[in-house]
């Protein structure tokens, strides 16, 4: 079963993404565009293409569509229903579905990034170099602007990627912004 904690870690995890409330929903924007929400009785509401929503229903019999007008504008799935890999799957393809071309353009280069780009060091591993690069950070000095705790909090950068960032940066006489 999945949880509306995991919802919210998905969704943050994203480049540029506001988290906000909406008639009692936890709602989550990019750029201004909601592309995800958590409804009070515990359903995931996501903004997806047509297509994405037929898959969406037929996978998950309690699913529903959401409509405007005769227009299809995403789905709704219990959370109960789907496990938290499909769910990091589905708020991921809403998230491109809503962002502006240049905000999911980055993303997707991270996505194709291997580990070391730029001055960053390969030792940190493809998930944290995707994370960085995501989030906009393609050098050690772009570190030297974010906090230990902002770079912490990417998903996808873990104990050991930050143990490894911070010693080069002190190699280089540096450190993350205090």
């Amino acid at each position: 079963m999945t949880t509306r904690a995991q919802v919210r870690k998905a969704a943050l995890a994203l480049p540029e993404v506001e988290e906000g409330t909406q008639k009692g929903m936890s709602t989550f924007a990019v750029r201004g565009k909601r592309f995800a929400a958590v409804t009070t009785d515990g359903q995931v509401q996501l903004s997806v293409t047509t297509a994405e929503a037929e898959e969406i229903v037929t996978t998950y019999t309690a699913a529903a569509t959401v409509t405007r007008g005769a227009s299809v504008v995403g789905v709704r799935v219990p959370l109960a229903d789907i496990n938290g890999m499909a769910l990091n799957h589905w708020v991921r393809r809403a998230w491109f579905y809503r962002a502006p071309r240049r905000v999911a353009d980055g993303l997707a280069h991270a996505d194709r990034a291997d580990s070391g780009s730029g001055d960053l060091p390969t030792a940190i591993g493809r998930p944290a170099t995707r994370a960085l690069l995501g989030a906009g950070i393609t050098s050690l000095d772009d570190l030297t602007r974010r906090t230990r705790r902002q770079v912490a909090d990417l998903h996808g950068v873990g104990p050991k990627a930050i143990r490894l960032l911070e010693d080069e940066l002190v190699d280089r006489g540096s450190s993350f912004r205090a």
